[in-house]
């Protein structure tokens, strides 16, 4: 590609987008284009501050000239017709997670895709942090032997903080199976190897002031015989990072102060009901990129078991624990796990490697999601046609 960038549009600014916007700018093989959000305000202020044209439309943007490809941000219920226009205009897409609302939308991003033969990857932001890659490599080493089980714990806020409705209802794509499931599914998947087979769940709704999913515990069972625990908490009593070390999802000093304050202000509305949540989600999308942070992030405990040991992420690195007692693993923090997603999306548009988290992996995430929702209504187990196994490094 020699000096060349591949320039790309960036399509609904909320959180998610105000995260991906520095890690798009600083890695040299890609090229800040365009941004579009249906809110004026959103869009000029976000355009004006990174000296790009900003867009009402995504179709208004994707007919810009020189444009290589584009990162769909927008709600998970237009992420299908999203794609679909970008591919048909000859665009590459990363799109945000869970990849669609419905599996039928996500197969029709993943045909659409490969008809127009352009790049889908699924930017699922939490597997590229660092101490997930590091116990990747240590199982495909078969130094502790095969994995048996992974759990993946999380306990935050996620209820209390400032919601559109669509991102509080399940049958949108909303709710926590959906919206945090979609990460701890994804590190589960990567650690286990990806061929899951049975998902078993229960949902929980403790809160009748803001009716969501806000709670799950799914058990997922694999080819191999592993099995893989996903427990989320999101009403901000208890936190997981005081299991991490008071390590927060970004690698900052985790703030319970501020947590209690969101239950207080949100703890008796539903999401974007009120005009105030709307603006205070937009505040918070604002404020979200932070700078280099000091720890590893945490998005609760992951700990990994295999036949030899045991590995569980830590605000430095890692630590692996076998009978040879505890070896910590410090480990470099990089930028953002976001940087990670833009670094393997440039390569795959250069052709140095496919992406991992391609869009037949995106679909098997989000089985799962629509798997453990199911189960949790019918109480019974549910049976995976759509999985696919972690590539093997080259």
């Amino acid at each position: 590609m020699g000096d060349s960038q591949y320039q790309i549009g960036v399509i609904g600014l909320g959180t998610a987008a105000r995260m991906m916007l520095p890690a798009i700018a600083a890695h040299r093989g890609m090229a800040l284009a365009a941004v579009a959000d249906p809110v004026q305000e959103v869009r000029e202020s976000v355009g004006a501050q990174w000296g790009v044209p900003s867009f009402e439309s995504i179709e208004a943007l994707v007919a810009m000239q020189h444009l290589d490809a584009v990162y769909i941000a927008t709600p998970t219920e237009m992420h299908a017709q999203h794609t679909c226009i970008a591919v048909q205009a000859g665009l590459h897409v990363l799109c945000e997670k869970p990849m669609a609302a419905h599996l039928e939308d996500a197969q029709t991003m993943v045909v659409a895709a490969a008809r127009a033969q352009r790049v889908l990857m699924i930017g699922h932001s939490r597997s590229y942090d660092a101490p997930i890659h590091k116990m990747r490599e240590i199982i495909e080493s078969g130094a502790l032997g095969r994995v048996r089980m992974v759990t993946q714990l999380s306990y935050t806020d996620w209820i209390y903080r400032p919601r559109r409705p669509d991102e509080l209802d399940p049958a949108r794509g909303g709710g926590i199976t959906y919206r945090q499931g979609a990460h701890q599914f994804d590190v589960i998947r990567l650690l286990a190897g990806g061929l899951a087979t049975q998902v078993n769940a229960t949902t929980f709704d403790f809160d009748p002031a803001r009716p969501a999913t806000g709670a799950h515990t799914v058990v997922i069972r694999f080819a191999d015989g592993a099995i893989g625990n996903a427990i989320y908490n999101g009403y901000g009593a208890f936190l997981s990072a005081e299991l991490s070390d008071d390590v927060d999802e970004g690698g900052f000093a985790a703030d319970p102060a501020a947590i209690g304050a969101r239950r207080r202000a949100f703890g008796s509305v539903r999401g974007g009901e009120q005009r105030d949540e709307t603006v205070a989600k937009r505040e918070r999308a604002a404020r979200m990129h932070r700078g280099q942070p000091p720890f590893h992030p945490s998005f609760g405990l992951t700990l990994v078991s295999c036949e030899k040991g045991d590995m569980r992420q830590s605000r430095n690195g890692i630590s692996v624990y076998t009978a040879g007692g505890r070896e910590d693993i410090a480990l470099p923090i990089p930028p953002g796990p976001q940087d990670m997603v833009v670094s393997e999306f440039h390569d795959a548009l250069s052709g140095l490697r496919a992406p991992v988290h391609d869009g037949r992996w995106g679909l098997a995430n989000l089985e799962v999601c629509v798997a453990a929702t199911e189960s949790a209504r019918n109480g019974k187990e549910v049976a995976l046609t759509r999985q696919v196994a972690v590539p093997m490094p080259r």
